[in-house]
């Protein structure tokens, strides 16, 4: 095989190995642990498996990939994984073996491509190498924190009718709790837990905030704090922070909506606008039979 060959396999195994891990790793499906401990670290959308090949393969350069990040990135890299869910059991150990890997497989790659003088492929497999494993968190937060902010407001109707019926708001919680699944059902449990074993309600649901990068989450605790001290009716609060959130998230999509305007004009005027020129001039000189010999008199 020549190196040009050996830099192309490369290339493509280590392509198909990273989507098919961060496929994976945003594919999870876990189950909250019993214990308490590994509960706060885990969650439901955080499993207990003992992670994948490129994990296990990885886990022995771990050490020293966490010695090179440092305590400062080690804590920024906790508190992402935390945002993210712990998908698939990740935690900051796992993911500096999954940096080992990564960073081996784009470098090996990378080395054999520029042998051949393909740097620009070479390059391509360097970025593979430092940013695939946060590529997979990154949209790991993302839509953890889409699937949090489209449950919330729904679930704080209910709560709020529930607790209008009578119910205490501890109570309450676990009873609407026990009938939604997902990453915001996942938190209160660990914030439910966290009661369970002596910590305030206050202090849980701060934690809760801490665990979870949503404006909206940050907005519920807020705003249930506020309305604690204030002695305002729980229902009333719950009802009224739900409609804020329906509000904001109108006029973030409006936002949104407005910002693909220029975008889709821009696409316009880089791709068809030129593209429609190039065809109407290309259909008037083949329709009218210009011979550009005769045109430029030479020929």
């Amino acid at each position: 095989m020549t190196l040009t060959g050996l830099g192309l396999a490369v290339l493509l195994a280590a392509a198909v190995t990273g989507v098919v891990y961060a496929v994976g790793l945003l594919r999870a499906d876990a189950k909250l642990p019993d214990d308490l401990a590994l509960a706060l670290e885990v969650g439901r959308t955080r499993t207990t498996r003992t992670g994948n090949a490129v994990d296990r393969v990885g886990m022995r350069w771990s050490p020293m990939v966490l010695r090179m990040m440092g305590p400062a990135r080690i804590a920024r890299m906790r508190a992402r994984i935390d945002h993210a869910g712990h998908p698939y059991g990740l935690t900051v150990e796992r993911y500096a073996a999954r940096r080992a890997v990564y960073g081996f497989l784009g470098g090996v790659a990378a080395l054999a491509l520029l042998g051949s003088g393909h740097w620009f492929l070479a390059l391509l497999l360097l970025a593979y190498a430092w940013w695939w494993a946060d590529l997979g968190l990154w949209l790991a937060v993302r839509r953890r924190r889409d699937d949090i902010e489209r449950t919330l407001p729904d679930f704080l109707d209910v709560l709020a009718v529930v607790v209008s019926a009578g119910l205490g708001f501890r109570q309450a919680l676990e009873r609407v709790n026990s009938v939604y699944t997902g990453p915001w059902s996942d938190e209160i449990r660990v914030a439910l837990r966290q009661m369970d074993v002596g910590v305030s309600r206050r202090d849980a649901f701060d934690q809760l905030r801490r665990r979870n990068g949503s404006d909206q989450v940050g907005q519920f605790v807020t705003a249930l704090q506020q309305g604690e001290e204030l002695g305002a009716p729980i229902a009333r609060t719950l009802l009224q922070i739900a409609t804020d959130m329906r509000r904001t998230e109108a006029q973030n999509a409006r936002r949104r909506a407005a910002r693909m305007v220029p975008r889709a004009t821009g696409v316009i005027t880089i791709l068809l606008v030129p593209a429609t020129m190039i065809l109407l001039i290309a259909g008037t000189i083949i329709g009218s039979q210009i011979h550009f010999g005769d045109l430029f008199g030479s020929g």
